[in-house]
């Protein structure tokens, strides 16, 4: 399987991009989010890949970062989403977007995907609530942070409390991230976790 590809961008179409790979040229299949982070065509890229294999096709889904391949891994098994439907829903939300709507039941941002009426969008949002990827610590944005550097102890340590009263973790992960937005990174983990449960309350 194909989890990978590094090469150059041979082209760029409405729901696909060709990437070459020492002169194999891949057809694959993107959010528009992705398409449009894409470089010029002859310039380097690097996409994280999810690999169909069907009787008659192997198809290449490609995607900018692994938390938004997990996210539409995670999508299709919800009854009534496929990888087209998921990729949409991936092209009008970001993750973190995505993970605060899931998390906070906010059925009508995943509606305003193409394709996706309002009860399939309550159905994900419903069966997604506590299933987010990564705990959906992406929906906690560190200022001056390196992508995907280890949360600050008192960040954590504010998630696990809020998981430890009962809350899934993609709500607690949102609650708190919302309360860092607020209070700032260097606030107290109670400060943090009083911050999240007014969050949820709210």
């Amino acid at each position: 399987m194909i989890g990978k590809l590094r090469g150059t961008v041979d082209g760029v179409g409405v729901e696909t991009a060709v990437i070459d790979v020492g002169g194999v040229g891949y057809l694959v299949h993107c959010s528009p989010r992705t398409l449009g982070s894409l470089p010029a065509p002859g310039e380097a890229t690097s996409l994280v890949i999810d690999t169909h294999v069907r009787e008659d096709m192997i198809r290449l889904y490609g995607f900018a970062t692994e938390a938004e391949r997990d996210w539409f891994r995670l999508m299709q098994g919800v009854q009534g989403v496929g990888a087209r439907l998921a990729l949409a829903i991936l092209g009008v939300l970001s993750t973190s977007a995505l993970a605060v709507a899931v998390a906070g039941g906010d059925k009508a941002a995943v509606a305003r995907a193409p394709g996706v009426g309002p009860k399939l969008a309550a159905r994900i949002v419903l069966e997604l609530k506590d299933k987010g990827p990564g705990g959906a610590t992406d929906a906690i944005v560190m200022p001056d942070a390196e992508p995907g550097a280890p949360l600050p102890r008192n960040v954590e340590d504010a998630v696990s409390a809020l998981v430890n009263l009962g809350y899934g973790r993609p709500q607690a992960a949102t609650a708190v991230g919302a309360a860092v937005a607020s209070l700032g990174a260097e606030a107290g983990t109670a400060a943090l976790i009083r911050g999240g449960l007014k969050a949820l309350a709210g």
